[in-house]
């Protein structure tokens, strides 16, 4: 069950849409309408199923940098939860459109993990790039999950 790199770009593609997706139901009816579009895109995309997923979001910091668990990704993509305070909900920013760049892919089986640039479009207009790795697993369906998840803002001398 090896990886292709067309299998690669899809997985993104998908991470993006539901990114998307998150937005709009957030603007169309409030967290009550984005937190299941958040549940359903985090069981599709990664793979908290499989184990600790290795995620370490750009917005986060302190003692709540890294998110292992689905509920701490949960938080992240939609704030509103207690035990995450500084989260204001990454997927709640207007998402509308989401371009990967590709630095470099590595693929041993039905391991492949991914390295570049995701630029994303609010509803101004307003694009937001980041610096992003996903390492993904072909799990026993042969769907692709993420298990690693690093994102970062570009360093500014």
């Amino acid at each position: 069950m090896s990886i292709s790199t067309d299998e690669l770009s899809a997985a993104r593609k998908a991470w993006g849409d539901g990114l998307i997706a998150i937005s709009k139901a957030y603007e169309e009816g409030d967290i009550e309408a984005a937190r299941p579009v958040a549940e359903q895109v985090l069981d599709a995309a990664y793979g908290y199923d499989l184990g600790p997923v290795l995620f370490k979001p750009t917005l986060a910091s302190g003692d709540q940098t890294f998110r292992p668990t689905r509920t701490g990704a949960l938080s992240y993509f939609v704030g509103h939860d207690e035990a995450y305070p500084l989260d204001s909900g990454f997927g709640l920013k207007g998402w509308r459109a989401m371009e990967s760049i590709t630095a470099a892919e590595f693929i041993e089986g039905d391991v492949g993990m991914w390295m570049g640039w995701i630029k994303l479009t609010d509803k101004d207009g307003t694009i937001t790039q980041v610096d992003k790795s996903f390492g993904y697993k072909k799990n026993a369906d042969g769907v692709l999950r993420i298990v690693l998840h690093h994102s970062s803002l570009p360093y500014q001398p």
